[in-house]
């Protein structure tokens, strides 16, 4: 019979492949977070840019001001870019672009990253940096490993607020990447860019700890995982431009 009819093609779910090859990136991606935090790798770091007397760079003009409050604006300029381009999509979207209500969609999700990361700092007992003792602060160095141990600061730090700024953003790549994987892949790599760089402007003025940025991507990187799991869970019959 399988002469007659042809050998039997098993075709490739697009959105079940992508699921299980950013699950493996969020699976890797953790273990290696496991072994940086475990390392003690954090302070080390921070020493590179701080003294007895605290970190210099804290409120240098350009970290402090450009980078740090005019970043944090640029990501709501951004999203209300995303918010705009949303509403004046067609309802059932085009080859090119996704419809409407799934774009709105994933700005959902990606404030609800921003969300996830702040409650979590909320609640966070784990002090910045500039608040250590030895950086000329009042706290001991306490890891985010150890819940309900205060370090005598005023905690609120773990994981990184400004990181979230870009790493939502991981939201907009998955958004885009049945349509037009060309520009998703100048999204992905804009958004890891500018994590990095937000991640290590924090770093440098004492904000956090490198550890912090990292945890911040990767519960962005999971969540935005996850949430395209089940709102492109449709579109396998009509992907043809998958990545």
């Amino acid at each position: 019979m399988s002469a007659v009819l042809g050998p039997v093609v098993h075709r490739v779910d697009p959105v079940r492949q992508r699921l299980r090859l950013d699950l493996l990136i969020a699976a890797a991606a953790l273990l290696l977070l496991a072994a940086w935090d475990f390392s003690a790798a954090d302070l080390r770091v921070s020493h590179l840019f701080a003294d007895a007397q605290g970190f210099a760079w804290r409120d240098q003009f350009v970290l402090a001001k450009v980078l740090h409050d005019g970043g944090r604006m640029l990501g709501w300029v951004l999203l209300g870019a995303m918010l705009l381009i949303a509403l004046r999509s067609p309802a059932a979207g085009t080859p090119a672009s996704p419809p409407r209500k799934l774009q709105l969609q994933w700005i959902g999700v990606m404030l609800l990253c921003v969300t996830l990361v702040g409650l979590i700092k909320r609640f966070s007992l784990s002090s910045c940096p500039w608040e250590l003792a030895e950086f000329g602060g009042v706290a001991p160095f306490v890891s985010h490993w150890l819940p309900g141990v205060r370090d005598g600061g005023p905690g609120g730090c773990f994981p990184s607020g400004h990181a979230v700024t870009a790493f939502a953003f991981f939201g907009a790549w998955q958004l885009w990447r049945p349509w037009r994987p060309a520009l998703a892949r100048w999204l992905l790599l804009s958004v890891l860019v500018l994590g990095a760089l937000f991640g290590a402007v924090q770093l440098v003025r004492g904000a956090h700890y490198v550890s912090h940025t990292l945890w911040t991507a990767w519960i962005c990187w999971t969540l935005c995982a996850l949430a395209a799991a089940w709102l492109h869970r449709h579109l396998n019959a009509s992907d043809r431009r998958s990545t």
